[in-house]
């Protein structure tokens, strides 16, 4: 039986950007704050020396343990959905910080496009440019009315980027808090090759600091010493922004936020109408606790979240059929298989060197910056070089026809491991009514919870955008003038391996109709008015870029929105 505890203000599910920011916000505000973490504790010490590639790309240190928690994935409603046994298309963190602690740094503004989609998109082309099943709405809130959360966030994370403003981007309040990161010779070589071609290149917004910086809560960062090891690990310096060095400290020193980490919640308490509290395992001990609030946050993963509300009971679930219920509806991924590669046999480029947002991009194929008049498919990608710093195990670019073992292999290696440069690009994914997230009847997880089942393949508005993303890097490749070049361009069915993307969106989109959304704008659920669903859970589709800035964003919005339920009580919108 669960040991019920004393009852709290607040209870997070979850501590990582989400989390961090919110429980920051209402503890600077004077509200007690429990924040309940399934993973172990984090500081920057326990990433010291720890570039350990096997460690942490190959064996997945900072990742969930699959052998207690998984998905399970099908394409069509036809197959019979199967746990993922190993980490594949996607990798889910652990511990706190999140998916912020093992991030890259890449951080975008979503396009002023985006929030609008379906309106825009039948303004300016029509309805029937959008096909049948496809489910794209509407985010209930304008760029312009969330410009103000992301200076916000960028102010907090010390967001380095472009002095000048990108005319393919939403406007801005003020200029990114610290300067943009350094060009390297192959970045330099990508902009000279846009530019010839009449595009926009700029360099990606990064959250691993261009310089030392302070921001608005008086923390103080270094700045990044270009050591490549970002990507699924933490980063030893502080320079890339983590919830662990930015909000997580603030919402501490305030002595209003109680951190309890191994604390696995299995179950939202509520009536129907309103949550009572959480009850959750302590991962160590198996001890069940019930937590009392008067408010619940649901601060985790996509899956997670979702998954929580389905087993509680907590809104409406999605009917596919009926095309009925919003919990689990609009689940979106993105399209990452178009590019172009180049072998240089006159150039060397010292690539072991990088940072995981280091890199440029241009948005003239991006959202609905290009007519589609005579396309098929709606919105885009952006197109872009980066240089995150190879490493010895993951790396071993050879052109195509090169055995796969051997004396040629090895040497072919060696002569292009600091000679191969990607044009990659990443597309949108947008929601249809056949994709979407919903409980497995069949498997559980460790403590008996059913898993979260995904339902979804790559569709042919996936595979054209891909052909037409993948045939523009290729001119640009071209134009950068390698030796040889590939160019990849094409989508098969969507499986659960290899690894393509972790930017899983939806299940709990936001939007102003509680018939087609789950929360409202300030991520206050319809259904229940003390519960907040935040994070990419809460996107309708996904863009065609990275999603930690928008989540960030959003998740500053929320703060703001839990601190006036708090005042006045009832929907916020």
């Amino acid at each position: 039986m669960a040991k019920q505890l004393p009852k709290v203000p607040v209870v997070i599910v979850g501590m990582g950007w989400t989390g961090g920011i919110i429980a920051a916000e209402l503890t600077k505000a004077g509200v007690k704050v429990v924040g309940l973490e399934r993973g172990k504790g984090r500081t920057t010490e326990d990433y010291f020396m720890g570039h350990d590639e096997l460690r942490y790309v190959q064996r997945h240190e900072m990742m969930t343990d699959l052998s207690k928690e998984t998905v399970t994935f099908r394409n069509n409603e036809k197959m019979r959905a199967l746990p993922m046994r190993a980490h594949g298309s996607f990798v889910m963190g652990d511990g706190v910080g999140g998916s912020g602690a093992h991030w890259n740094g890449q951080n975008y503004r979503f396009l002023p496009y985006d929030f609008e989609i379906r309106s825009n998109t039948v303004e300016r082309y029509g309805e029937k440019k959008i096909p049948e099943g496809m489910a794209i709405q509407d985010w209930g809130i304008t760029y312009d009315e969330l410009e103000p959360y992301y200076d916000k966030y960028e102010k907090m994370a010390g967001i380095s980027g472009d002095a000048e403003p990108n005319p393919m981007v939403g406007k801005r309040s003020n200029p990114f808090p610290t300067p943009a990161m350094k060009k390297t010779p192959s970045i330099k070589l990508f902009e000279e090759a846009a530019k010839s071609l009449g595009y926009h290149p700029y360099s990606i917004p990064s959250g691993n600091l261009s310089e030392q910086y302070k921001n608005p809560d008086g923390i103080e960062r270094a700045a990044c010493q270009y050591c490549a090891y970002c990507e699924r690990f933490g980063c030893e310096y502080g320079s890339k922004a983590d919830p662990v060095v930015t909000v997580l400290p603030v919402a501490q020193r305030t002595g209003n936020l109680e951190l309890r980490t191994h604390s696995n919640v299995v179950k939202l308490l509520n009536d129907g109408k309103k949550a009572t509290g959480v009850v959750y395992v302590n991962t160590l001990t198996g001890e069940e606790f019930e937590q009392p609030a008067d408010i619940v946050i649901l601060a985790s993963y996509v899956f997670s979240n979702v998954r929580l509300l389905l087993t509680s009971k907590l809104g409406k679930p999605y009917d596919a059929a009926a095309g009925t219920g919003v919990v689990g509806r609009n689940y979106a991924y993105q399209v990452q298989s178009a590019r172009a590669t180049g072998f240089y046999d006159d150039k060397q480029f010292n690539l072991y060197m990088g940072a995981g947002a280091l890199g440029s991009i241009f948005d003239d194929f991006n959202g609905d910056n290009f007519d589609h008049s005579n396309l098929n498919f709606l919105h885009g990608g952006g197109i872009r070089l980066t240089q995150t710093g190879l490493r010895p195990i993951a790396s071993n670019s050879v052109p195509k026809g090169t055995p796969s073992w051997g004396k040629e292999f090895k040497q072919k290696s060696i002569k292009y491991a600091n000679s191969t440069l990607v044009v990659s690009t990443q597309g949108a994914n947008l929601s249809w009514k056949h994709h979407y997230l919903d409980l497995d009847p069949t498997y559980k997880d460790a403590y008996g919870v059913p898993l979260i089942r995904l339902t979804f393949d790559f569709e042919d508005q996936d595979r054209e955008l891909a052909k037409f993303l993948g045939e523009k890097a290729g001119e640009v490749m071209k134009a950068m003038k390698p030796t040889t070049m590939e160019i990849s361009n094409t989508v098969k069915s969507y499986d659960i391996v290899p690894y393509q993307s972790t930017h899983n969106t939806g299940g709990a989109v936001m939007g102003a109709d509680p018939s087609t959304s789950a929360v409202n704008t300030y991520s206050q659920m319809w259904d229940a008015e003390n519960v907040f669903v935040v994070g990419a859970s809460s996107f309708p589709h996904n863009s065609g870029y990275n999603p930690t800035g928008t989540i960030g964003a959003l998740a500053y919005r929320a703060a703001e929105g839990i601190l006036k339920y708090m005042q006045h009580g009832g929907s916020l919108v």
